[in-house]
């Protein structure tokens, strides 16, 4: 879709405030308040997501959308409450250990603890991840994607 994750200055001034979002975002955002389900797929680079991902929920995924900023400067209040469902299927240079435990899943948490919050309480989701991809074997590739379909089949 030639999404563009680039906020310009004008956009980040009225991003917090009352100003409408640009109209070429209208299209994503329709999308995200109709869904009831949200699933994303992509490498994992440096411990996070693809630039064009970040600027996607960094756009769209804003106040007003996809949460409530209270005047009153409360808790902010989740508008997502239609999504009930959130999937991530990820793959990763480094090895299981170098995410998990020494850099603690810094991806799997913005998504699943901060972006999933925005959402439905009653929301089940789905994480799969597979490590160390640049050296396995065409077998295990295989062996990962039917671990994703067999999974999505019961999501």
């Amino acid at each position: 879709m030639k999404f563009d994750p680039v906020m310009q200055v004008e956009e980040l001034k009225g991003h917090a405030g009352p100003s409408p979002a640009p109209a070429e975002l209208r299209v994503y955002i329709d999308a995200l308040q109709w869904a009831e389900a949200c699933v994303f797929c992509f490498p994992t680079w440096w411990s996070g997501m693809p630039a064009v991902l970040k600027g996607y929920f960094d756009r769209v995924w804003r106040p007003g959308v996809a949460f409530d900023l209270p005047t009153d400067g409360g808790t902010i209040k989740p508008a997502l409450v239609n999504i009930r469902r959130m999937g991530i299927v990820t793959t990763f240079g480094s090895p299981w250990w170098y995410t998990r435990l020494y850099m603690h899943d810094p991806g799997r948490k913005v998504l699943l603890r901060g972006l999933k919050s925005m959402c439905g309480r009653t929301e089940k989701h789905l994480y799969l991840a597979k490590y160390s991809v640049e050296g396995i074997s065409n077998e295990e590739r295989e062996k990962f994607a039917r671990k994703v379909e067999q999974r999505f089949e019961r999501f």
